[in-house]
């Protein structure tokens, strides 16, 4: 991209981070983020903490910010405020990554670098033989397999903590999934949940894939060959799913097809973009091939299905109405950069370049102050389709902000640009540990 193209990225950034930080609110517990900005009064949502669209997540933008410069005044208290707030929250006992402990744990160790101890003991005591129960769900007490909610991402924050201790809770709760994969006619699959009796969505976030990858990574931090052939076997039953045309890869979003949804979705959670992941934590592991192909062959397929989607753009209602890190564009973005880096691809830019160009073309630029942007997603379902602006970290401004920091640092520092390693994608751009 040409030099004005990074300074618009850089601005863009820096004005959507604004923005964010502009609706961080206080009371006596701490720092609290909204969910959206719209009409109504602002208030603590019930998963303030959470990685996902809470506090938690601020931290994960703040760590990705301190790889480009010096944090401010006003920053460094947040992250301060952070951590004593998640320190002593227990989150109604939820253990998952990306709304329990698991998140509040990563989310303290990229601000303070050290492992919270009444957080890691919490998580502990809250172990079973079937994993980390869930005060949510079907029915209270019931056990997730997936990465966001579940099992899976327990264990992918165990093994990126590193330790004796979350060692054997990784193995805890590894042991756990195997025991409830289902045989399929080329492998092994998992529901999110149990009871999760109509659908099944098998790929990063709720499905198949995210528990395949936690089990390779944890195969191979736990010197367990018999967790790498489980999700070897995972992921042949992901590949026999696949639509494998024009030399791509990408999975259904759900089975059986949800009628008012498109049939293949693009992004994080359930699209190549996540999925691929797998590939890159089954090589780690030491996996040569799946169904007859490389690990990285599978690998530039995901990336090839990414780019011949058509998006960023909107081609039609209901396709890539989101510019999100989760569902849309800073997602994708964000994996474009990591399989550059880890490619060692120029190349692979190029695509970057445009998913930047769209998200700086659907800023919004805030009417309380020019300097502030912010993005509006749409959902073609309802009137009007434009939905409030988000703030947090997977749906909203502070996680976009994050990933055209990184293109930024990566455009100017080259692909050796020091990135952000997190407990679900850390082997990526390069496997040295976080």
């Amino acid at each position: 991209m040409e030099a004005e193209g990074v300074a618009a990225a850089r601005d863009c950034a820096a004005g959507a981070w604004a923005w964010a930080l502009e609706q961080v609110h206080w009371d006596a517990q701490g720092p609290w983020i909204p969910t959206s900005v719209g009409g109504s009064p602002a208030e603590p949502p019930e998963e303030r903490d959470c990685l996902y669209d809470g506090i938690g997540g601020l931290a994960l933008a703040l760590a990705e910010i301190r790889l480009s410069r010096e944090w401010t005044e006003q920053e460094r208290t947040l992250a301060d405020a952070i951590v004593t707030r998640l320190a002593g929250e227990d989150l109604a006992g939820e253990c998952c990554l990306y709304f329990g402990l698991a998140g509040s744990l990563v989310a303290n160790v990229v601000l303070g670098d050290t492992v919270t101890a009444t957080l890691l003991d919490r998580l502990d005591a809250l172990a079973t033989p079937s994993g980390w129960p869930s005060a949510v769900g079907m029915a209270p007490g019931s056990t997730f397999n997936d990465l966001i909610m579940g099992n899976a991402g327990v264990v992918l924050t165990c093994v990126w903590l590193g330790g004796e201790r979350t060692d054997r809770l990784a193995a805890l709760g590894a042991e756990a999934l195997v025991a409830v994969a289902t045989p399929a006619a080329h492998g092994l699959s998992w529901k999110m949940y149990e009871g999760d009796r109509d659908r099944v969505m098998p790929n990063y976030s709720h499905g198949t894939a995210g528990i395949v990858t936690a089990l390779a990574v944890a195969g191979h931090q736990l010197h367990r060959p018999d967790l790498v052939e489980v999700a070897r076997l995972g992921a042949e039953h992901l590949v026999s799913l696949a639509d494998l045309g024009g030399a791509g890869f990408r999975v259904p979003l759900q089975l059986p097809p949800a009628e008012d949804r498109e049939p293949y979705a693009y992004g994080w959670c359930h699209g190549p973009t996540g999925t691929a992941r797998m590939f890159g934590a089954l090589r780690l592991a030491g996996v040569s091939t799946v169904a007859g192909r490389s690990c990285g062959d599978w690998t530039e397929r995901a990336a090839r299905s990414l780019q011949d989607s058509g998006l960023p753009a909107r081609l039609r209602p209901g396709f890539w109405d989101n510019d999100g890190r989760c569902c849309g564009t800073a997602g994708v973005l964000d994996a474009t950069l990591s399989h550059a880096q880890e490619a060692g691809d120029l190349g692979q830019l190029a695509f970057a370049d445009r998913l930047v160009a769209a998200l700086v073309d659907r800023a919004v630029t805030s009417p309380a102050a020019p300097g502030l942007r912010y993005w509006r997603f749409r959902e073609h379902r309802v009137d009007p389709p434009d939905q409030d602006p988000g703030v947090g970290w997977m749906q909203g401004a502070a996680g976009i902000a994050a990933a055209l920091t990184r293109y930024v640092r990566v455009r100017e520092l080259g692909l050796e640009a020091p990135r952000l390693r997190l407990p679900d994608d850390w082997w990526e751009g390069g496997s040295t540990r976080p």
